[in-house]
């Protein structure tokens, strides 16, 4: 975050919890007092972390680390008291949390520390206050506040970095993962072509049939290669929907003649004059069941039933159902199999289910999946019902 942005913060911070000048005077005022308890506080501190293996094992240049951060330490402390809480102040408090993450320390162990020498402090103005008990309780409650300021500061710096490290970490993590779905679904087809193109360059006798054939898998390999590649592409630039009335039955019959099922696969369609039209975007809620049909036959590898309905929920909503009664689905895949990336199959590269519920969402709906393995499986797809023309 920006130099500027972290102050503006800060500012804010402050008068939140109500930060003025006086607060300012009475912090300057108690700088006297605590100046020469710095270095026994920092000693202290040291010696605390050295009880705590958790704490300790981040420092890792011994003696030497040790020596120059005691007098960063001793350094912070004095410009808590020395009053100037400008941009540059900030960005230093601001800098403590991002270094607590490039070594790896926790942000617990920020809390406590600061607790430690608030403690110490406190302890400190109590032996060496002169003033009444009332200017005591207002000069210690302005330093908690500014010690109270620090902490966000540092926190809200440490989260920031934390997060950005961690939301890198995940991309390059997700990067290697398309990278081996991509690899490995392109290298199949890639590996036929491969075949092909060698028979096609070298067979010295080859009949007329047999180029056929191989320009036929050869077509077949790059149709396949370019299914991947739609998906991914698909799954990462989806569109917003076009929202319009449509048929629930009409989508699904029409799918269904599109669709490949073969003769044991049982289709089974439900869908009462009652139920209302949907609200969406049909090439994309057709690509949606389209998804499930085909999951469904892919899960009757024997035949089976695959059932199509579709009923009104209490609200503006409407429920479509697609269950097959084949293998189901093993209970630990159950939560991660609309997961981008994570697939059951043998081939494939986990994108079809994630693109289904990422359509299903980005029309307001929900996709929710029950199975019982060896009795099958059900998806629910809940949409926005069309409004009633007749209102």
């Amino acid at each position: 975050m920006p130099d500027q942005k972290v102050f503006e913060r800060y500012r804010d911070l402050q008068a939140y919890v109500g930060w003025t000048p006086d607060d300012v005077a009475r912090v300057l005022q108690l700088a006297p007092l605590v100046e020469s308890s710095f270095v026994p506080l920092v000693e202290d501190f040291y010696q605390e972390i050295d009880r705590h293996p958790d704490a300790r094992k981040v420092v890792t240049g011994g003696t030497e680390q040790i020596d120059r951060l005691k007098g960063t330490l001793v350094i912070w402390l004095g410009e808590l008291f020395a009053g100037n809480y400008d941009a540059a102040y900030v960005r230093r408090r601001s800098n403590v949390g991002l270094r607590h993450v490039e070594i790896g320390l926790e942000q617990i162990y920020t809390n406590a520390a600061l607790s430690r020498l608030r403690k110490g402090l406190l302890k400190t103005i109590g032996e060496s206050w002169r003033g009444t008990a009332a200017e005591l309780a207002a000069a210690v409650d302005s330093l908690n506040r500014l010690l109270d300021l620090d902490l966000a500061i540092i926190e809200d710096a440490y989260q920031t970095e934390y997060e950005r490290r961690r939301r890198q970490s995940d991309r390059l993590a997700t990067i290697g993962q398309v990278a081996g779905g991509i690899a490995h679904e392109l290298r199949n087809p890639l590996n036929v072509i491969k075949t092909s193109v060698y028979y096609l360059l070298n067979a010295r006798q080859s009949t007329p049939e047999k180029r056929a054939e191989h320009l036929q898998r050869i077509e077949r390999q790059v149709s396949t290669a370019d299914g991947v590649i739609t998906a991914l592409n698909d799954f990462a630039r989806l569109p917003i929907p076009s929202l319009e009335r449509m048929a629930i039955e009409t989508c699904l019959r029409d799918i269904l003649e599109s669709t490949s099922l073969p003769e044991n696969v049982v289709v089974h369609i439900d869908v009462p004059s009652s139920v209302p039209d949907l609200l969406g975007d049909a090439g994309q809620l057709k690509i949606v069941f389209a998804n499930l049909i085909r999951n469904a036959r892919e899960a009757m590898p024997a035949g089976g039933n695959l059932n199509l309905s579709a009923k009104k929920t209490d609200g503006d909503q409407v429920e479509v159902f697609v269950a097959d009664t084949g293998v189901g689905i093993k209970p630990e895949d159950l939560d991660r199999v609309m997961e981008p990336l994570y697939s059951t199959k043998a081939r494939g590269i986990g994108l079809g289910l994630a693109i289904t519920r990422a359509i299903v969402e980005k029309h307001l709906g929900r996709l929710r999946v029950t199975s019982e393995q060896g009795n099958g499986t059900q998806f629910v797809v809940t949409l926005p019902a069309a409004p009633d023309v007749a209102k």
